[in-house]
């Protein structure tokens, strides 16, 4: 019994460690004190540094706490539950399981109602699980002019469930033969969604496979440097598309989410609609 004792033990100091340095370097990277930390989550300063440290063990509601203290996302949470030995508190359904039929469905019928305007679903690597026939034609026009290693090699099809690997948004935009063709304000708006991306993504310490391409497309020729200027003083970043005969027809944009969603891949889950703005 004794080695198994010892094994145990092992174990759970490990398990001790692991939660208190993903903690630590959670907290560090958002600039909270562990004396506010700590006043805010309702717990000792000396205990939470003992969890740090790796000395005590925090309970699955005080890593919750922590959690919604430093404000991280679900997806987080829950790698920080399984770093301190405990059961995710979310689930995960992939889109193409039959138990999003009923959710596809609904997005299919929200993108369809939206044409002739454009409109995209994308989760949170920014790939677009689904767009309507106005978004595709804007999608497949960057496929004809050569940005297939974006794109993908096939024509997107309107109101259906992508498949993977599904196109990306930030390659989409960044790529020389890609959206900067279709943009009239091409920098603004890159410039806006990469920082967007950025700050989203910004001390994630979940599976790092899921964050958004941002190094990547910074690589294309013209697009690291859009994140080092400023921007500009309007009220909002219109996105300008150029359309077959030249003009300029200008949009407003809106992000909506989906609500009370227990699911993860809801949760990520971001739906984007174009309106149309004069002047």
């Amino acid at each position: 019994m004794e080695p198994n004792m010892q094994s145990g033990g092992q174990a759970a100091l490990n398990t001790a460690v692991a939660i208190g340095g993903l903690l630590a370097r959670t907290r560090k990277a958002r600039r909270v004190s562990q004396l506010d930390l700590a006043g805010e989550a309702g717990v000792s300063a000396r205990h939470l540094s003992f969890v740090e440290t790796g000395r005590a063990r925090p309970s699955r509601e005080l890593v919750l706490r922590l959690c919604d203290t430093l404000g991280v996302s679900a997806r987080e949470a829950d790698a920080f539950l399984l770093a301190a030995g405990f059961a995710p508190a979310h689930k995960e359904t992939p889109l193409e399981s039959p138990a999003m039929a009923e959710i596809l469905a609904a997005l299919r019928l929200m993108l369809g109602r939206h044409d002739p305007l454009p409109a995209a679903a994308f989760d949170a690597r920014y790939d677009y699980v689904m767009v309507n026939a106005a978004y595709a034609a804007y999608v497949n026009a960057c496929l004809e002019a050569g940005a297939d290693d974006a794109v993908g090699s096939a024509p997107v099809v309107p109101l259906s469930l992508l498949p993977a690997p599904r196109p990306n948004m930030l390659r989409l935009l960044c790529h020389p033969q890609g959206a900067r063709r279709l943009l009239g304000n091409w920098a603004e708006v890159t410039r806006e969604v990469l920082g967007r991306a950025a700050r989203e993504t910004r001390a994630v310490l979940a599976d790092p496979s899921r964050a958004p391409p941002l190094d990547e497309v910074q690589a294309h020729s013209g697009v690291a440097r859009l994140l080092r200027t400023e921007p500009g003083s309007g009220l909002l970043v219109p996105v300008e598309i150029r359309q077959p005969d030249g003009t300029l027809v200008r949009f407003m944009t809106t992000l909506a989410t989906v609500g009370t969603a227990q699911d993860l891949t809801l949760r990520e889950l971001r739906i984007e609609t174009f309106h149309p703005i004069s002047g």
